[in-house]
Parts: structure tokens; sequence; C-alpha cells
């Protein structure tokens, strides 16, 4: 996947005040918004003689919602802007803690490429993506991705967010990964040698320097997950801690 754009600030500030006054003409009938166009003509045509054009029409018009609506000019907007990012960036905006995997991956993986596989918390993703990161979340199950993605767009960290349903015995990064984070969802009840599969996978799609966060510690009564004997065999060769 290749690396997203970033948008400036002040294009952030113009889809804003877009989307918030296209939210208050569909929340208000026709005959109210008919009430703004005929206020706007009447503005315009107390000025000097002018050719009312449809777009000089429609501008007046958001700008008399714009001011009805009392949003906030851009240096205010971009002050609170800078301010709610900043707070974004700590772990416990999140609910997370200090030494949670997730944070343990960002001091690794600042502003890089971050795979979470398994089951996938909204908050780790939430953190990762406002701290730059480009966050891929796997998982079997729809439901759960689908959750994620709503709460980053709810969240405006969409652009940073992608899930992909799928089983890691299949799914390949397309783009060289800074960190990798597996709960136990991701490699639990699977063979060994599918283990060795997908881990050998994820490890060659790892950038020089990767962190790789394996939660799959131990047994389940269910489902079979590899020993801290076989990650270290997978491992030969990397820093484990």
């Amino acid at each position: 996947m290749p690396p997203q754009p970033q948008r400036s600030l002040r294009h952030e500030y113009e889809l804003f005040v877009e989307e918030e006054i296209e939210n208050y003409k569909e929340s208000i009938d026709r005959s109210a918004l008919l009430s703004i166009g005929d206020e706007a003509v009447s503005r315009l045509g107390s000025g000097a003689q002018i050719l009312l054009t449809e777009l000089l029409l429609c501008d007046e018009v958001n700008r008399i919602i714009f001011k009805r609506l009392r949003l906030p000019g851009y240096t205010t907007w971009r002050r609170r802007r800078l301010k709610l990012a900043k707070e974004r960036r700590r772990p416990e905006h999140w609910g997370l803690t200090a030494d949670h995997v997730a944070v343990r991956a960002m001091a690794q993986a600042s502003e890089g490429r971050v795979l979470i596989a398994g089951d996938t918390d909204e908050g780790s993703a939430l953190y990762l993506a406002a701290n730059g990161c480009e966050v891929t979340a796997v998982h079997r199950e729809d439901q759960m991705l689908q959750r994620v993605l709503v709460a980053a767009n709810d969240a405006g960290l969409a652009e940073r967010v992608r899930a992909m349903a799928a089983d890691l015995t299949t799914w390949e990064p397309d783009a060289p990964l800074t960190a990798v984070i597996c709960t136990p969802a991701a490699l639990a009840g699977l063979s060994m040698k599918a283990r060795r599969r997908v881990i050998e996978v994820l490890q060659s799609a790892t950038a020089d320097g990767g962190l790789h966060v394996m939660q799959t510690i131990g047994t389940t009564k269910r489902r079979a997950m590899p020993s801290l004997d076989e990650l270290r065999a997978r491992y030969r060769g990397w820093s484990v801690t």
C-alpha cells in the first residue's frame, strides 16, 4: 500500500466547514433553505450590479449558514485541532497503559506501517494511527473489523486505518512493515507448519529493525498456540525479549 498523501491543515479546515454546512442544509426543510436563498439574493442585489450566477448564489448561501452556525475561523480551529492531536498521541487518551503492546510497537514504528493480526481493539489501532502510523487490521471476522473502521471514521483517522477480512494463512502484506502485533487469535488453531509459514511471511515483509510482538505463548483448551520455545526457534537471529 503506497503511503497516503498528507492533507494540509488548511485543507482539513475547508473540509470541516463544507461538511458542517452540508449537514445543516440536510437538517432543515426545503422552505427554510429557500428562505436562506432569498436572503442571499437580497444581499447580493444590495451591492453593485453583478451577474447572479448559481456559483455566486451558492457561495453567499454558504456564508450565511457559516455565520448562523458560528463556525470557528481557521486560526481558532487550527489551535483546537493541534491541541486535540497532541492529546490523541497519548496512550491514555485511548484507554491504554504505558506497557500496552501498541505503545511498545509505537516506540519502534513511529509513522511506519503496523499490522495488527487477530483480535483488534479500537484503542490500539487508533492510538497508532493518531501517532502517524498506517495501520492494517487483519481478522477472520468482518464484524470486529467494522467496529475498528467505524471508530477510525468517527475519530477522523479513517485514512490511516484499513481492515482486511482474511486469515494469515492466505493473506500477505503488500508493503514493508515496521511492526507486527499478533494477538492470540491470529495463530491459534493453526498447525505448526502453518504457523511457520505465516511467521516466515511476516518476517520477510518486515523492514530491518522492525518489531514483532507475539501475544501467543501457551495453550488453551480449545486451540493450540505456539510455545515460547517454538517462537524462539522461529525468531532465531532476532533480538527476543
